[in-house]
């Protein structure tokens, strides 16, 4: 589900440069569009989003949620475009585009909502911390956990999303190599590494890779074209840093956490939930939300069940419901209500301020300078180095919004540039972001910059292995 999980205005940049670029056209698809780049509410809203998406950056040190200077960004785009339309009679068009957006909004809202709630269903029943002291429990050496933990980063990745692997492995890292901070610096940067590129090959790995899916561009199988690309893109920078990582053998722990009551069928459910929602939309061409939505069902009537029997189950077994910690019924609606609320909201902010910047007329102009004058694979590499700064959300919504003529193999290339480019920073992405947090004062920005070269030459053989293979 890529799914962060930031920093600068996405379009701002390459819109800037289009701005001065001469002798670009634009088409008006209707009569009744109006041509506002040149208009101060133009102006006004490229100033607006760039001020939000700088509040945005902050939000490490302002402690401001990300989703509410988008949200008023949106709003005030929106409006500014509606006065002018409604100025020259045109009563309906702007309202016509917001509906649009919204529509695209809702498919990609209420899907990541689903599978945000199975994450936390799992994580209520202890399959993540089962996971956790399992691998406490092993004893590997800080060499052998590196690789293990970027492994199963990749490969957990492409089904839960990017910042929920991250936190996951970066919390075995710390509770068996807390000491030793080369090690956990490394082990760090390889997991945001690995979890971004592993979220790159798969439609519910990235929300860069759902939107690409949601859009009809590419099928669900296409994506696993990506799969040796981005494990290129994982395993270059693993082997230049594997030489650079201890080769000591920690102290281990014997705690051992059993998962709780219905979590295998969870699991089960989650897979089945994703099996729907790929036959709804590709052998019934219904919209793929309408499949997880279904499978949202299939949760609420296990949650039904797991809860009318809890306390027969309890009497049965109270000494191992107290030990697991298996005191209350499960409540489905309790995980709903745990999704990641400011991230769904921070897209409706995206999703409006750059379909308002679309609207204007700067994303045709944007198009007309990466897409047609500089071409599509030096566009798409940019894309990738964009995403490194800025958030990847609203860089991959605007190459939608442009909608440029490509061909499968440079839809492939914009999907994987944009998936895996955030991991040349530690702000890129969102898993770097949250590992900062979790690992404060150890992994840190300059910490992983120090590592950029190494990723740098991943990026680079992992476009040039998707070329050499997918072109």
């Amino acid at each position: 589900m890529t799914d962060s999980p930031r920093r600068l205005v996405s379009v701002s940049l390459v819109v800037l440069a289009a701005l001065l670029a001469p002798g670009v056209s634009l088409a008006s698809e209707s009569a009744q569009w109006i041509d506002l780049t040149g208009h101060g509410v133009g102006y006004a809203a490229l100033i607006i989003f760039a001020l939000a998406y700088a509040l945005v950056m902050a939000e490490e040190f302002l402690h401001l949620r990300k989703s509410k200077p988008v949200i008023v960004a949106a709003g005030v785009i929106w409006m500014l475009i509606a006065s002018v339309y409604v100025q020259h009679g045109f009563t309906h068009e702007a309202e016509t585009a917001v509906r649009h957006n919204l529509l695209e909004y809702a498919e990609l809202m209420l899907f990541l909502l689903v599978a945000m709630t199975y994450i936390n269903a799992m994580q209520e029943r202890q399959v993540f911390d089962a996971l956790r002291a399992w691998l406490i429990r092993k004893g590997f050496g800080l060499r052998a956990l590196f690789w293990l933990t970027g492994a199963l980063a990749f490969l957990i990745s492409p089904v839960a999303d990017n910042l929920t692997t991250a936190l996951l492995m970066c919390a075995v890292v710390m509770a068996v190599g807390g000491e030793n901070t080369r090690f956990v610096t490394l082990a760090c940067v390889n997991i945001v590494v690995a979890a971004n590129a592993g979220g790159a090959f798969s439609p519910f790995g990235d929300i860069t890779t759902l939107m690409v899916w949601q859009k009809g561009i590419i099928d669900f199988f296409g994506f696993f074209a990506l799969l040796v690309p981005a494990l290129i893109n994982f395993l270059v920078p693993a082997i230049l840093m594997h030489g650079a990582v201890p080769d000591l053998k920690p102290h281990t722990s014997t705690v051992l956490v059993p998962m709780k009551r219905g979590a295998r069928r969870i699991i089960a459910l989650f897979l089945l939930t994703i099996a729907t929602a790929v036959s709804f939309h590709n052998f019934l061409h219904l919209p793929p939300v309408v499949g997880m939505l279904t499978g949202l069902g299939y949760l609420q009537f296990f949650g039904f069940f797991l809860r009318m029997s809890h306390h027969g189950w309890q009497r049965r077994n109270r000494q191992r419901a107290n030990l697991i910690g298996d005191v209350t019924p499960f409540d489905v609606f309790n995980k709903v209500a745990r999704a990641e609320w400011d991230t769904l909201l921070f897209f409706y902010g995206v999703v409006l301020c750059v379909g308002g910047l679309g609207f204007i007329g700067y994303l045709a102009m944007a198009s007309d300078v990466m897409y047609h004058q500089w071409g599509p694979t030096a566009a798409n590499v940019a894309v990738g180095l964009l995403s490194a700064v800025i958030d990847n959300i609203p860089v991959m919504f605007a190459v939608l919004t442009m909608r440029p003529e490509m061909d499968q193999t440079q839809w492939l290339l914009v999907t994987l540039t944009a998936g895996v480019g955030g991991s040349l920073l530690s702000i890129g992405s969102a898993a770097g972001v949250a590992l900062m947090g979790q690992a404060r004062g150890i992994y840190t920005f300059f910490g992983h910059l120090r590592w950029t070269p190494a990723i740098a030459l991943g990026y680079v053989a992992s476009i040039l292995a998707h070329l050499w293979i997918n072109g």
